[in-house]
């Protein structure tokens, strides 16, 4: 094992880069890192269209969200990567079609993620802020949507790993993400495919076990932060 990453380690981690696109480890975690920088502002919209008191808004945006969530993540990149180039007659590279699959995807996630967060804040939030005088908008945004936001963020991180896991889909495709680096080492060294793979099991291990312990820490973190808002001698004062 040790004769294999001594030899593939940096084909392993950029691929061809810089004689060729890049690729590996890097364009795994870049891959997810864009996709759930795309995918949090549209989920955060589609969320707050879930709980939307207009049914013209919140109907439509239920059924999206219920149809890409009934759908495996395979058929939406088939979807993006053979009919919308025939609906659209643009063809798109690999890493914008699957970047554009998991957008799609985890946006419809991550509205379930902010349409749970707001609906488990208690509805004086809501009404005191309406009380005040703000209108609807206006209180979503400046009083019930950062206190969901910070509830939710050990959730968000939750949703990091299965995007890392689900990059691994753009293989069948031809991304040359790091599940993709893995089997091209193993074509060339016929004899060691259990250690080739169990390389790229550590890998994807040790990246999800990480962001899960982190996303624990923050978790435990954000709840000594809510037990001390719940002491009166901390609590921010209101002025009138």
């Amino acid at each position: 094992m040790l004769e294999i990453i001594s030899d593939y380690w940096v084909y392993f981690l950029i691929g061809q880069y810089p004689n060729g696109p890049l690729g590996g480890l890097v364009l795994t975690l870049l891959l997810a890192s864009c996709g759930l920088v795309l995918a949090l502002p549209l989920g955060i919209v589609l969320g707050l269209a879930r709980v939307s008191p207009w049914r013209w808004l919140r109907w439509p945006v239920t059924g999206f969200v219920f149809v890409v969530r009934g759908l495996p993540l395979l058929m939406v990149i088939f979807w993006a990567y053979f009919f919308l180039p025939s609906v659209t007659g643009v063809k798109t590279d690999q890493f914008t079609t699957m970047l554009i699959a998991l957008v799609v995807f985890d946006a419809a996630y991550l509205a379930e993620i902010v349409r749970a967060g707001i609906q488990g804040l208690p509805r004086g939030q809501m009404e005191t802020a309406r009380a005040l005088g703000l209108d609807y908008g206006r209180a979503m945004r400046l009083v019930v949507l950062p206190q969901a936001l910070r509830s939710m963020l050990p959730s968000l991180v939750n949703q990091f790993v299965s995007t890392i896991k689900e990059t691994s889909l753009g293989y069948i495709i031809g991304l040359a993400e790091v599940s993709f680096i893995a089997t091209q080492i193993n074509t060339q060294v016929f004899t060691k495919p259990a250690q080739i793979y169990l390389i790229l099991g550590l890998t994807y291990f040790i990246l999800c076990f990480g962001l899960s312990r982190f996303a624990y820490w923050l978790e435990r973190r954000l709840a000594r932060r809510g037990m001390s808002v719940a002491n009166p001698a901390s609590a921010p004062k209101v002025s009138a």
